[in-house]
């Protein structure tokens, strides 16, 4: 932050942010003051300021022409105060006055009239809560994947996605495949029928461990959940549903439908110390979709494996890396430069609200996100898990109540003894 609040304490800084109060019942009047046209200033609200909240604010400002970060909202004041030294670097510096902390802080900057466009990019638990409420206060947003972890969060997402195309508000997900310009050619001949019928197909996020934060002392259960929030399911929706959705998604897109059920198994083998929470480190997944095709899906996070991030498609004329290759009777390489996909997922959106056509990617990767949750709960449960079980179910992840305090972590699922989860 500012010299004057670097060196002011935590309590000097909540009140000075403290003067924008606003609640839930403000967010329904902010209405189409909301919405930008024409090269009007797209003003960015970013929730979430850890390090893909913050690369994402940068990537929004590169992307486009006359766009501003106006304010910004973090449960840690230190993430907060990080994420602004690095956009001040970059030529954006966000008032102290608006920039929230706490868990209400969402609902402030939401509220502020200022903010035209919605950067959602919390961990996944808290991202329907914070979607639903742009929509509800008729903002266009941009959403980090995933954007549920669980049946109810999902539906929350899908009912956000009924408000926001009624508004005519623009949303893109954090799904940046659908805007890399090498997928975008290679699936658009995969759909013109250069493989023919589709007969299978395999997707993999296979790598090593990520980071993990070491307790502080005074950390609650809450915070430390929350800080390593990749190891408990409430917050990630495990790696295959955080993490692999990436290749998930390609794979909806390519056949452009969702799976019927899935067949799943998965464990805890190498990860097994309580600071990992929860989670398993491998999953594998049979999933069946429409007109019998069938796709394997691998994602697993333990070091010193062989690894593999990638999707393939086998047709009836040919087969393909959907990335930018085809082999066959029609091959094909793509071979052109092309921008970066994180930043062009910005352009693309902020394109379509100046135009007055937004673009609307909420279901397709609520879809995509009740896919990957389709996975976990068969590898959980170690039983075959349909579609409408998922979608329709009521099993909640979410903590009781939103407060930093004793927070128990669930047991590790147990195929065969889990229940539907």
């Amino acid at each position: 932050m500012s010299e004057q609040v670097k060196g002011s304490g935590r309590r000097e800084f909540m009140t000075s942010t403290a003067v924008a109060a606003a609640g839930a019942a403000l967010l329904s009047q902010i209405g189409s003051r909301a919405h930008a046209a024409g090269q009007d200033e797209i003003r960015v609200g970013l929730i979430g300021c850890g390090g893909r909240g913050t690369g994402a604010g940068m990537n929004a400002v590169e992307s486009s022409p006359n766009v501003k970060i106006v304010a910004m909202a973090d449960l840690f004041e230190d993430r907060m105060k990080s994420a602004w030294d690095s956009f001040k670097k970059q030529g954006q510096e966000v008032a102290k006055d608006k920039c929230y902390v706490g868990f209400d802080g969402y609902q402030k900057l939401i509220a502020d009239p200022a903010v035209n466009y919605v950067i959602c990019a919390t961990p996944p638990g808290f991202r329907s809560i914070h979607i639903l409420a742009a929509v509800n206060a008729g903002k266009n947003v941009f959403c980090e994947k995933p954007v549920a972890v669980d049946g109810p969060t999902a539906r929350e997402c899908l009912e956000a996605y009924k408000i926001s195309i009624e508004k005519k508000l623009g949303i893109a997900a954090g799904t940046q495949r659908r805007h890399q310009f090498s997928y975008q050619e290679t699936i658009k001949r995969i759909h013109d029928g250069y493989l023919g019928d589709i007969l299978a197909a395999r997707c993999y996020w296979n790598m090593g461990g990520l980071w993990i934060k070491d307790r502080d002392p005074k950390w609650s259960d809450m915070e430390t959940q929350i800080r390593n929030w990749l190891y408990y399911t409430w917050a990630s929706g495990d790696h295959i549903c955080e993490q692999h959705v990436h290749n998930l998604d390609v794979i909806n897109w390519v056949l452009k439908d969702h799976p019927t059920q899935a067949h799943g198994m998965g464990g805890r083998q190498v990860r097994t110390d309580p600071k990992y929470g929860h989670i398993f480190d491998h999953f594998a997944v049979e999933y069946s979709y429409p007109n019998n095709v069938h796709v394997l899906s691998e994602c697993r996070q333990i070091d010193g494996c062989e690894g593999n991030v990638s999707e393939f498609i086998v047709g009836t004329k040919g087969k393909s890396n959907p990335g930018g290759h085809i082999e066959g009777e029609k091959a094909w390489k793509y071979t052109e430069k092309a921008p970066n996909p994180y930043v062009q997922e910005h352009a693309d959106l902020i394109a379509s609200i100046r135009k007055g056509e937004p673009i609307n990617e909420l279901k397709q990767v609520t879809e995509s996100t009740l896919t990957a949750i389709m996975g976990r709960m068969s590898a959980y449960t170690g039983r075959i898990v349909k579609w409408n079980e998922v979608l329709n179910s009521k099993t909640s992840l979410r903590p009781e109540k939103w407060e930093f305090g004793d927070l128990a972590v669930p047991p590790v699922a147990v195929p065969g003894k889990t229940k539907i989860i």
